[in-house]
């Protein structure tokens, strides 16, 4: 029905339009990047090289933001607990800050751990080094964005910096230790994804689901998820995001982060409590109650993302920029904030423009999937990502998703047939 509406003529100069305009924003996003880069950079030596770095930095973060962000947004659009312009506005906020606030740990491991920066003595065979991996990449999503194959970004500028370390150096400029940390938690991070998955679900149903009055349960639990979910990420925020002007220590973030989460709870539970009572005993009415948790778990797995996949579009960019402002290859560098920005609005700026199709196609693949268990795998995809982010890993979150995924199916099924073996064993 879609490609015939598109084929007819009037259809067709629309969708031109369109396209031309997404192109347009596109390229005004780059010759904003260009201008500053040349503006704040010139009297640097090589700051061509740098303006160039951060074209292809801003176009991979383009990339990022159209392809991976759909699939934090996806089960929210499909299970109807977000409009469309909702989840982008969502969407667009929390990936920005996940890569403004809690990037860093990511791109310094993109940037200096997976090829040892001091064996290289030149620093021109660096800067290009770093170049041709940043290329490499994105022209490597955009093929297979192309031609419609599931890739990770993560696994792109990963094997893209190892493959044009080992041309510049051998074998022997690999950072394998932590290549092997990294490849670990590509297949732990999955797994770890479907367990958390798995227990969310296990947790609903046994509060919830299996009881006699389902509702007056639901009433009661979901405005403890959210207080649980509000304290949690409201104290990682204090302690990431304000390390550098307060610190913080776990006692004091902890005790603000409880005191925003009671006003949370406070204000969600009578709410919820009133919407249950015009309700009845079924599931459509749970998974109704179940729309704001989906939303908050939606934006927390926005957050994660851009914490983790910023690096992908700009880790090698500060790996330059560190090159050329030091003359030398640092490795102790901090990370200048445009770099950051690069990616932040980049990612932000290629989901506005390109994710609307994706969320859809994502929303109807998912859309077997009720509020609850859409819930159960936004949320472990959220807590894996934010994990791993912490401790400095590059990880997919696609396939910590679709880890979630089967954690969810798998437990489905177990119950089911645990249930009917019950029912067998009482015959």
């Amino acid at each position: 029905m879609e490609s015939n509406n598109i084929n007819k003529p009037e259809n067709i100069g629309l969708f031109s339009q369109k396209e031309l305009l997404r192109v347009g924003f596109s390229f005004a996003f780059i010759i904003a990047v260009i201008f500053y880069v040349d503006a704040t950079n010139h009297p640097v030596n090589h700051h061509y090289l740098l303006i160039v770095a951060a074209v292809i930095g801003g176009y991979m973060a383009l990339n990022i933001g159209a392809n991976d962000v759909a699939n934090n947004v996806g089960p929210a659009v499909g299970s109807k607990a977000l409009t469309m312009t909702g989840a982008i506005i969502i969407a667009a906020i929390f990936e920005a800050a996940g890569a403004l606030i809690a990037g860093g740990e990511v791109v310094s491991t993109i940037k200096n751990s997976i090829i040892e920066p001091s064996l290289i003595s030149n620093t021109d065979t660096f800067i290009w080094l770093m170049m041709a991996a940043l290329l490499a990449a994105a022209i490597w999503l955009n093929i297979a964005t192309t031609l419609g194959a599931p890739v990770s970004t993560t696994h792109a500028i990963v094997g893209g910096v190892l493959g044009a370390g080992i041309a510049a150096g051998g074998p022997g400029i690999a950072n394998w230790p932590v290549l092997g940390e990294i490849a670990a938690s590509w297949i732990i991070s999955p797994l770890l994804g479907g367990l958390i998955a798995a227990a969310f679900l296990y947790l609903i149903k046994h509060t919830i689901t299996y009881r006699e009055d389902m509702l007056q349960a639901a009433a009661n639990v979901v405005p403890l998820l959210i207080f649980l979910m509000t304290w949690v990420f409201s104290t990682y925020l204090l302690m990431k995001g304000l390390k550098n002007i307060w610190n913080l220590d776990i006692t004091t973030a902890g005790s603000i982060g409880l005191a925003a989460a009671i006003c949370v709870y406070l204000v969600v539970k009578p709410r919820i409590t009133k919407a249950a009572q015009q309700m009845d005993q079924s599931k459509d009415s749970i998974n109704t109650l179940f729309t704001l948790p989906l939303i908050f778990s939606a934006a927390l797995l926005s957050f994660a993302h851009g914490a983790n996949d910023v690096a992908n579009a700009v880790g090698p960019l500060a790996a330059i920029n560190d090159a050329i402002f030091s003359g030398g290859v640092a490795t102790k560098a901090s990370i200048p904030v445009w770099v950051m920005l690069v990616g932040a609005i980049g990612i932000s700026t290629g989901l506005a423009l390109y994710g609307p199709k994706l969320i859809r196609t994502v929303g109807s693949d998912i859309t077997e999937l009720d509020k609850m268990r859409a819930f159960c795998i936004a949320m472990s995809a959220a807590v894996t990502v934010i994990f791993a982010s912490q401790l400095g890993l590059p990880v997919s979150s696609t396939h910590i998703a679709v880890g979630a995924v089967f954690g969810v199916g798998f437990l489905r099924e177990l119950l089911k047939y645990n249930l009917h073996s019950t029912h067998k064993c009482n015959r």
